[in-house]
Formats: structure tokens, C-alpha cells, sequence
């Protein structure tokens, strides 16, 4: 007999919202370069990078580009007048420090800031200078992570417990009304990990259970994905590492895992200089010393743009090449919304391709003549999954009512 076939995992939804302008926020102590950071990626970005706590009070916004090979493939085949990017939306909220959930420093003001994103960079310093001073006087990655968690978690118990308090008000003033299994379940998970000082998005949770959360305890915090950004200095950068990150990535495993990306802006700042003096020899002399690898910006952008579950597929033509951002499982009539409403209510088809496909087969010409000769130029319904660089035609039709 065939073997079984394994049974499909389910498919779970995500925390949080579901949107296709989510953003990354930028978080942090005091004084570990977020707004430096925050300045290196984003467009057009201005955030004030001072050495002392607190330099950065209401939020900096801007966006940066997501560097995509594919993209740039499109465009120059076409080299359109018009030419458009996915874009990641970067948030840069001010630093906390310990005891900012009960309102120390700057607190729960900026902890509101940091439920109105999405997904949060975590930058956290791994350098030494005498020149940059510490909130807590000394380099300590460990305990600075354990600070920023604790208030996080901190802030979600409290959360949580109004939530419930709530709920059950709720259930006082309307005899009918009864909390479900599921509800009772979930607040008593939520509020037994919080106690122990544990991430929400850390723990396993059941598709109903994410539910519940969603919809019951849409503030909470620590249910957005992380990406742990270690600035260490060019030194050590250019050697590939120091004494910290073991103990961190430790840490990090230890209270359920997650990205950790080691980076320096001291690097990335000379070497952005470098760019817009114009200094070729400078900045291969630079990056000679990586010996192959190169700036880590590109790599920090993709990643918090896939934490987010979202993608984009292509459009492509004489007069615009664009990328538009969908979140991932977006049917074609929902994808083809993005472009405009009209696009999704009269949806008839869509008329795509898979990039890869596009490349290998257009032999260099502007058209899909040969895709279709190599059956990879598809039509699709209302009920395909669009996927990641699909290249897509829609066709709808909108009628107007007419007049009575």
C-alpha cells in the first residue's frame, strides 16, 4: 500500500491586523541608534539622532524602498516613464527605559506608539564608546533586552486584565451574553505567559485562539513580530561578530526565539557618505574589508517586509513598471482592489505570469508572445491565490446604474 499522505498543517491566521499599509516600528533604549537607523533607511527621512536620551519624543514616519532584483528587471526591459517600488513604512518611536509601563521616562506614551504598528525592528547596542552614553551606564545587551521585553509584557498584562475586566462587565449588565470556552481559555494562556514576563507571538496558539486575541485584545503588544537588530561597531562588524551576540542570541532562544540580524551604523553611516561624496575608490576600499558580504540595509528592509506577511505582484508596460502591495493569501479580485475598487467589483479575470517564467522566456522582448507559446501565460478567477512576482493583466467591467 502507498504511504499516507501527511495530513496539511492548519493554516493559521496572523496577529493583528490585516492591511495591505502595515508598518514596522523602530524600538528601543535610549541611545542605541534607532533614529540613526531610522535616518539610514528611510526616504527623505530627517529623525533628530542625538546623544542624549529621549532625543526623539512624537514619532518619525518615512518610507524606504524594497530592493527587488526582479524590479529592476522589469525596468530596464521597459525603462518606463513611471516607475514604482513596493515600499516598507517605518515608524521611529522614541526610547523606552525601565519602568515605562508604570509611566517612568517617556512611557506609555510611547508604548501607545508602539500598539499603532505592526511589527517592531528591535535595535539593541552592542558597541562600546565613550562618546555614546548608556541610559544604564554600561553595555549590557542582555539586560537591556530584558528590560525592553519586561516592559512590553508589562504593558500587555495590563492590557489584557482590562480587556477581561470589560468582557465581564459586559456579562454583569446582560445575563445573556456568556463567554465562550474559547475566550476564558485564551485570556487565562495570556495572562499566565504575561505573568511569567513571556511574549504573547511567542507562544503556540490554535487558529480559534488567534482568533479571540484579534478581536478581543487587538492593543496587545507583544503579539507583533520581532526582528532583533544588533549594532555593534565597524570593527567588529568587519570581523563578523563580538562577545555579545552569543549570549544574546541565548537570551533570545531562551524566551521563544526569533531574527537576529547583526549590523552597524557606524559602517552603514561612513559608508552612505561615501556614497553621496561620490568617493568610488572610498567605498570599495570599504567594502573590500567585508570580503564579499556587503551592507546589511537591503537584508533588514526584505525581512521586516516579509514579517509582515505582505508581497506584491508586478505590473509591467511602456508606461509604468509597478509593484503593488498585497497581503499574502490575497485572492485576484482582492489584488486587483489594490489598483482600484472598481477593479475587484467587476472582476472578470486575470490574465498573469510568474516572473521567473517572464525572464527565462521573454528572450528580451517586451511582450508575452512567447510565454503564451510556452503555455506560462495563464488565466486566472476570482478564487487564485496571487503569488509573490506574479505578473499580472486584470480585466473587469464596471456598469453604470441607470437612471430611473
Amino acid at each position: 500500500m502507498p504511504p499516507k499522505k501527511a495530513a496539511k498543517e492548519e493554516a493559521l491566521p496572523r496577529f493583528g491586523r490585516v492591511k495591505n499599509n502595515l508598518k514596522m516600528g523602530i524600538v528601543g533604549l535610549p541611545n542605541v541608534g534607532k533614529s540613526s537607523l531610522f535616518n539610514l533607511l528611510g526616504e527623505s527621512a530627517s529623525a533628530a539622532a542625538e546623544n542624549f536620551p529621549f532625543c526623539t519624543i512624537d514619532p518619525n514616519e518615512a518610507r524606504c524602498a524594497v530592493p527587488d532584483k526582479r524590479y529592476d528587471f522589469l525596468c530596464d526591459l521597459w525603462n518606463p516613464p513611471s516607475k514604482h517600488p513596493a515600499y516598507l513604512q517605518l515608524v521611529d518611536i522614541a526610547g523606552l527605559i525601565k519602568g515605562a509601563s508604570e509611566g517612568a521616562g517617556l512611557g506609555n506614551a510611547f508604548l501607545s506608539h508602539i500598539q499603532s504598528v505592526d511589527g517592531l525592528f528591535h535595535v539593541v547596542r552592542c558597541f562600546e564608546s565613550d562618546d555614546v552614553v548608556h541610559v544604564d551606564d554600561s553595555v549590557d545587551p542582555v539586560r537591556d533586552l530584558e528590560t525592553i521585553t519586561g516592559e512590553l509584557c508589562a504593558k500587555d498584562k495590563t492590557y489584557v486584565k482590562k480587556c477581561r475586566w470589560e468582557e465581564n462587565e459586559a456579562v454583569r449588565k446582560d445575563p445573556k451574553y456568556k463567554l465562550s470556552d474559547a475566550f476564558v481559555g485564551t485570556f487565562d494562556k495570556a495572562q499566565e505567559l504575561l505573568d511569567k514576563g513571556l511574549p504573547l507571538g511567542k507562544a503556540t496558539w490554535t487558529a480559534a485562539e488567534i482568533e479571540v486575541i484579534n478581536h478581543k485584545m487587538p492593543g496587545a503588544i507583544t503579539t507583533k513580530p520581532i526582528i532583533y537588530l544588533l549594532n555593534i561597531s565597524k570593527k567588529d562588524f568587519i570581523r563578523g561578530g563580538n562577545k555579545h551576540l552569543k549570549k544574546i542570541k541565548e537570551f533570545i532562544d531562551a524566551n521563544g526565539g526569533g531574527l537576529t540580524i547583526p549590523f552597524s551604523i557606524e559602517f552603514e553611516e561612513e559608508l552612505k557618505k561615501l556614497k553621496e561624496a561620490g568617493n568610488e575608490d572610498g567605498i570599495k576600499e570599504l567594502l573590500d574589508l567585508l570580503k564579499g558580504r556587503g551592507s546589511v540595509l537591503p537584508k533588514i528592509i526584505e525581512i521586516g517586509y516579509k514579517e509582515l506577511s505582505l508581497m506584491y505582484y508586478f505590473t509591467a508596460g511602456e508606461k509604468e513598471v509597478r509593484c503593488w502591495t498585497v497581503m499574502k493569501g490575497a485572492t485576484a479580485p482582492q489584488a486587483a482592489g489594490v489598483i482600484h475598487s472598481d477593479f475587484e467589483r467587476g472582476f472578470i479575470k486575470a490574465e498573469c505570469c510568474a516572473f521567473d517564467d517572464f525572464k527565462e522566456h521573454c528572450g528580451g522582448q517586451k511582450s508575452m508572445a512567447n510565454l503564451k507559446a510556452a503555455g506560462k501565460y495563464r488565466q486566472e478567477g476570482k478564487t487564485y491565490i496571487v503569488q509573490d512576482g506574479d505578473i499580472i493583466f486584470f480585466q473587469f467591467n464596471v456598469t453604470t446604474a441607470k437612471k430611473k
